[in-house]
């Protein structure tokens, strides 16, 4: 893979602006945060840059095109609508990890089939809730899924598949010393074991809860706790203190009786498309630190 560790894309309009003081009136109002709108304008245009950058480079005419789940993956079906509109480029199928990316597939115009196992795809993109700087392993499905939508095993089902695939994130999700939850999709039958086993894995390190659908999380999920289309668990595994390597915590799941799979995605060929300060980076396995 050729390293492109160099391309970037200038967006000026990106660049945040001073946010204006609060007008002084007459009547003193409660305290309360103020907030700029101007930089979650610069936010949502660096995702789009990046996401236009991912359509520009790895999409071709006549591909089949995996179709990922989030902000940055909207924004890049939606320009992939556009490009397919203007004629710039033809005969794409997508295959949507998700009933929203589906919806956003045929409101841009995008020919679209379900995603099987086994099924060949040429270029995939996805949103990442973390990637881990250096190894450039992600993790995704932090997102809560709502009941009645696929699990996000479809989504790593679609970047598995991929020839070719890329991330797209803003630059404070690459990091070093990730610390948060790692989704793992379970067999609902003796979960509590299954639970147990990598709460004794990871003691001290991590708590391990099981995903609710409605309502307030907690070890058990509540009363009404997550079952996906699969009819499995999700249960989140919540690191309090930073994972030394992402991984060595994948090789560790997968040997536990009852996991079905989780939300690492590691030695995978891919790309990081990242805004990062008005520019767009686009990071691979041979340049993966940010200049």
């Amino acid at each position: 893979m050729d390293a492109v560790a160099g391309a970037s894309v200038s967006s000026s309009s990106a660049r945040l602006r001073p946010c204006p003081r609060p007008r002084r009136t007459g009547h003193r109002a409660p305290p309360r945060a103020v907030t700029c709108a101007a930089a979650t304008d610069a936010d949502v245009v660096g995702l789009f840059d990046a996401a236009k950058l991912t359509v520009d480079r790895f999409v071709e005419s006549g591909m089949v095109v995996g179709l990922g789940s989030g902000p940055a993956s909207g924004l890049a079906i939606q320009y992939l609508g556009t490009r397919l509109r203007r004629g710039s480029l033809t005969g794409i199928l997508g295959i949507p990890s998700s009933t929203i990316s589906a919806s956003e597939a045929e409101k841009a115009g995008i020919q679209v089939s379900s995603y099987e196992e086994g099924t060949q795809i040429d270029f995939a993109f996805t949103d990442a809730d973390i990637i881990e700087e250096d190894t450039m392993t992600a993790v995704i499905g932090r997102r809560k899924t709502e009941s009645g939508e696929p699990s996000f095993m479809v989504e790593k089902g679609i970047v598995k598949s991929a020839d070719k695939l890329a991330f797209i994130i803003g630059h404070e999700k690459y990091v070093k010393g990730i610390e948060g939850s790692i989704p793992v999709l379970v067999k609902s039958a003796n979960w509590i074991d299954t639970a147990e086993e990598i709460d004794d894995l990871f003691l001290g390190d991590a708590e391990v809860w099981r995903r609710p659908s409605i309502g307030t999380a907690g070890p058990l999920g509540g009363d009404f706790p997550l079952v996906t289309k699969e009819g499995h668990h999700v249960l989140d595994v919540i690191f309090t203190t930073p994972i030394p390597d992402l991984g060595k915590v994948a090789e560790s799941l997968e040997k536990i009786a009852g996991v079905v799979d989780h939300g690492i995605v590691s030695s995978i060929p891919s790309y990081v498309v990242v805004a990062l300060n008005g520019e767009v980076q686009v990071l691979d396995e041979k340049s993966s630190v940010i200049p």
